[in-house]
C-alpha cells in the first residue's frame, strides 16, 4: 500500500469510469461481476433510456482500482461487443449542453429582434 502513495497519476484519472458500447440487455449484476474483479465498487449506473442505453457509470472506492479497470477492460469483449472504458470528465460532458443552451439563446434573440441569418452558399 505504501508503494501506491508515491505514484503520480495523470490528471484525467479519477474514480468514476464512463463505459460505452455495452450490450443493451446487460444487468447491474453482470456489471458488478465484470468490474468488481478490479476492486471495491461504490456504485454502478446502467443507462436505461433510449439515449443512454449501452452506457454505464462505474464508481470505484479507490482511484488505483479504477485505473486498473480502465487499463484492463478497455477493448474487453462482452457479448461480441468491445467495451470502451473512459475516465469521466465532467467538463466535456457539460460542454455539449452549454453549446445547445447558447444556440437556443441565440435563436431566441434572433426571433425577438426579427433577425435573419444569410444562408451559406
Amino acid at each position: 500500500m505504501n508503494k501506491r502513495n508515491n505514484i503520480r497519476l495523470p490528471p484525467e484519472v479519477n474514480r468514476l469510469l464512463y463505459v460505452r458500447n455495452l450490450p443493451y440487455k446487460i444487468t447491474s449484476d453482470e456489471m458488478y461481476d465484470i468490474f468488481g474483479k478490479f476492486g471495491a465498487i461504490r456504485q454502478i449506473r446502467v443507462g436505461n433510456t433510449p439515449e443512454t442505453r449501452g452506457t454505464a457509470f462505474v464508481v470505484y472506492e479507490d482511484i488505483f482500482d479504477a485505473k486498473n479497470a480502465c487499463d484492463h477492460l478497455s477493448g474487453f469483449n462482452v457479448c461480441n461487443r468491445y467495451l470502451v472504458v473512459l475516465y469521466y470528465q465532467s467538463n466535456k460532458a457539460f460542454k455539449r449542453l452549454d453549446i445547445d443552451k447558447k444556440q437556443e439563446e441565440l435563436n431566441n434573440i434572433k426571433s425577438k429582434y426579427n433577425l435573419k441569418t444569410p444562408e451559406a452558399p
